[in-house]
């Protein structure tokens, strides 16, 4: 599968794929792979950690969904429809998105540069939790774990991964992306 390079597109795909996970969920307390963290903690990682974050850099505020306790696949629809709302504004081409951390970027290269990247390594997460499909595109993984390798200091003292698991040598694209995130490619739920 090739994924497209518009931030709007990438993420209508990439947040599709994270979507069907979601339906096909039938237990959200199963553990995740995420120490400490069940299948509803995923989808309540993604919906509510990056609206803070986008209020404070771009002023942009989302509009507010149910719980993910009362309804995870409601919850995650709501979040997923905002975002895909905001990069489908041909305003947003004209934002700004300003962090101390990060400088400042267009809108929509910050919200593929850090959720919809997100949204991506969650879904290995949701469907290895749940007993899904966990592959992931192979070009993307090869292509963040290039970008992120050569911070990895920085990206360790951000305390945001756990510490690099070891992969084999040869492992694919996917593996060795999982490893770098500080995932056990052969996690297994204990369902």
């Amino acid at each position: 599968m090739t994924l497209p390079d518009r931030p709007a597109e990438r993420h209508r795909q990439i947040a599709r794929g994270f979507t069907d996970r979601v339906r096909g969920t039938r237990s959200w307390e199963v553990p995740a792979p995420v120490a400490g963290w069940t299948a509803r903690d995923v989808v309540r990682h993604l919906v509510e950690w990056f609206p803070p974050f986008l209020r404070a850099g771009s002023g942009v505020e989302l509009p507010p969904g149910p719980s993910v306790d009362d309804d995870p696949v409601d919850a995650w629809q709501r979040r997923c429809d905002a975002m895909q709302a905001l990069l489908d504004d041909p305003a947003t081409a004209d934002r700004r998105l300003t962090n101390p951390h990060i400088g400042e970027l267009p809108l929509d290269r910050a919200i593929d540069q850090f959720y919809t990247t997100d949204v991506f390594m969650h879904t290995w997460d949701l469907a290895r939790a749940t007993g899904q499909d966990d592959r992931l595109d192979p070009d993307l993984c090869a292509q963040l774990l290039a970008g992120m390798e050569p911070m990895e200091q920085l990206i360790r003292s951000s305390g945001q991964y756990g510490p690099r698991v070891p992969v084999q040598d040869d492992a694919g694209a996917q593996s060795r992306l999982l490893g770098f995130i500080g995932r056990d490619p052969e996690w297994g739920s204990t369902r």
